[in-house]
């Protein structure tokens, strides 16, 4: 895992599948000020590209990194604004 980042929140979606990891991942996101940075650990590996294409197509959010190890996928989602 990354301690590169600091989170302000984790958010854990373990055993969830596409597309409730990017749905929770919208609503915790919307919850955090800006320059806060979310934490999410799932375990559905299309959470890798799903997170990644729901960032790039979202406004006021950054994909910071995405860590993948031991069943786990971690992502560093920042709010822009």
């Amino acid at each position: 895992m990354s301690s590169e980042y600091e989170s302000t929140e984790t958010l854990d979606v373990k055993g969830q599948s596409c597309p409730m990891p990017v749905v929770k991942t919208k609503q915790a996101i919307d919850d955090l000020e800006a320059d806060e940075v979310l934490e999410v650990v799932a375990t559905d590996s299309g959470s890798m590209s799903d997170i990644q294409g729901w960032a790039k197509g979202t406004d006021g959010v950054e994909l910071l990194d995405q860590v993948e190890g031991d069943g786990t996928y971690t992502h560093y989602v920042k709010k822009t604004n």
